[in-house]
């Protein structure tokens, strides 16, 4: 010990406080290594092993982060005066660590989304997939892809963003999304038979969906102050300048948007198919002439 303080310039009590140091870093990696292929071996789930592991971070990381102050702060002594210190210091150096931090405190206290939430936030539609202490990662749906599927992208976005971003969860309570396809018809067609066909497509695709979303909706409502009194498809009409435009609207799950509204249109194709007094409608231009339309002869007599 008194080479490496004549080498290093380091004082016993320094000396003694970087071992303990590496002492309370070594143990909580050995823990954490055991714990790990303890829950590896004896969980099949990966959901429960992922929030499990979670858990354990957090658990070892605490400890530790207790463990050295109880080693650099002599026991605690002097804690208050020391905070005091520091804290001002790291306030302005580390405004936006301690912001993520929070952001995290934010996630795992308030749970305003969690893993596997679908959300979106300042633009960025996806899927929750980690949570960690500084930022979060979500799998990008849409973008340049012209539905809610995944791009391939993953996107790790800073917890501290949740401070001055609102966040929009598609998964949280309710559960449901409203979805609508709209359905241009002539106005040839015969409209009131094209309202009946398609409100009986959009019944087909989920004649439980009613009865789910109520049972959500009670439950959410302990939560939140929600009121739904429609939840059947319906389908209203309004007037276009190329035809009359039938829109249904119906709850579906939000993962399963495209592919429901996949079976709707080939339901409608279908239908058009065999019902010849309904037509598609696109835009078109007409032109009338009134009176006979002058020819001038090229012939001289």
């Amino acid at each position: 010990m008194d080479w490496i303080s004549e080498e290093l310039g380091l004082t016993t009590d320094t000396q003694t406080k970087i071992i303990g140091t590496l002492i309370v870093l070594g143990v909580a990696v050995l823990v954490r290594i055991v714990v790990a292929r303890t829950i590896q071996r004896n969980l099949d789930d990966t959901g429960a092993m992922y929030r499990t592991g979670k858990l354990v971070t957090y658990v070892t990381s605490i400890f530790a982060l207790i463990g050295l102050a109880w080693v650099w702060i002599d026991a605690f002594d002097n804690l208050g005066t020391y905070l005091a210190v520091v804290s001002a210091g790291l306030a302005i150096a580390l405004a936006d660590v301690l912001k993520n931090i929070a952001g995290w405190a934010y996630i795992v206290l308030r749970r305003p989304f969690r893993v596997g939430d679908r959300i979106e936030i300042d633009g960025t539609r996806g899927d929750v997939i980690d949570v960690r202490l500084f930022r979060f990662t979500i799998a990008e749906i849409g973008n340049w892809v012209d539905a809610d599927q995944s791009t391939g992208r993953l996107i790790h976005v800073p917890n501290g963003v949740l401070f001055a971003s609102q966040v929009a969860n598609y998964t949280e309570g309710f559960e449901f999304v409203w979805h609508e396809v709209p359905v241009l018809i002539t106005f040839e067609s015969d409209w009131r038979l094209a309202e009946q066909r398609l409100v009986a497509i959009a019944h087909s695709q989920a004649p439980d969906i009613e009865a789910r979303a109520g049972a959500r909706i009670r439950e959410t409502a302990r939560s939140y102050h929600m009121k739904l009194d429609v939840l059947r498809p319906a389908v209203y009409l309004t007037v276009k300048e190329s035809g009359v435009l039938l829109t249904a609207r119906f709850l579906a799950e939000p993962r399963s948007r495209r592919l429901v509204e996949e079976k709707i249109w080939r339901s409608v194709l279908e239908m058009i198919e065999t019902e010849p007094a309904i037509e598609l409608a696109y835009p078109t231009i007409r032109g009338f002439l009134r009176g006979p339309l002058p020819i001038e002869s090229g012939f001289d007599t």
